[in-house]
């Protein structure tokens, strides 16, 4: 669990109640994602590598900073597009490659469906986004693909994950760390987390059935 990074940050604390409330319109909730996503993007961050650049102010040349890691944002269709523009503002610059995936809610395995991510990659760290790690099915799936295009740094963001997601993940990818702002109790009967917040893409997306 040493490379499970769970955040403490009072405003993502905070930002997560919102998000969980089920009174939480569409809109609401997709600024959340977005909010969320930069500032758990913001922690992960931490460790890019940096180059020296020197910059003309209005006073004069000074010595500064720049990033000398490429960044991919790899979020997991449809979910993790609500992350990417949380992640854009703070790295306008990076790519961003999909990975379409699906849930047969039967056996709560992973179906790939869309894929143009180049191989070999462009990028040198992968952030891998999706706003649940539940089953950690998609995860892996995702990860494989990005370690077949050649990728070796991977980290995986999600809001909000399950214990058994995180187990699953860590014995496939021992070294990659795993960034969430929570990590909740279990994951019931269907394969939710609990007490989670429901299904992410629906609730972005506004394509929850109020029939049923």
């Amino acid at each position: 669990m040493s490379l499970v990074h769970e955040s403490e940050h009072p405003l993502v604390r905070q930002k997560l109640a919102l998000l969980r409330d089920k009174a939480t319109r569409p809109s609401e909730f997709r600024g959340l994602v977005r909010s969320l996503a930069g500032l758990l993007a913001y922690e992960a961050c931490s460790d890019l590598t940096l180059k020296p650049v020197e910059v003309m102010t209005p006073l004069g040349l000074c010595k500064a900073f720049t990033l000398a890691d490429r960044v991919g944002i790899v979020p997991i269709l449809r979910a993790g597009l609500g992350m990417c523009e949380g992640i854009l503002d703070l790295i306008p610059d990076a790519q961003v490659w999909h990975i379409g995936l699906f849930r047969d809610e039967q056996t709560l395995q992973p179906t790939e469906y869309y894929n143009k991510l180049p191989v070999p990659a462009a990028f040198d760290i992968a952030l891998v986004v999706d706003p649940m790690l539940a089953t950690g099915g998609s995860a892996i799936r995702t990860c494989e693909v990005l370690r077949r295009a050649g990728v070796t740094r991977i980290k995986f963001l999600a809001l909000i994950a399950a214990p058994e997601g995180i187990a699953k993940v860590t014995e496939s990818f021992p070294n990659m760390h795993i960034h969430v702002c929570v990590v909740d109790d279990y994951l019931n009967e269907v394969g939710y987390i609990y007490p989670g917040l429901g299904d992410a893409g629906d609730r972005q997306f506004a394509t929850v059935n109020h029939s049923s």
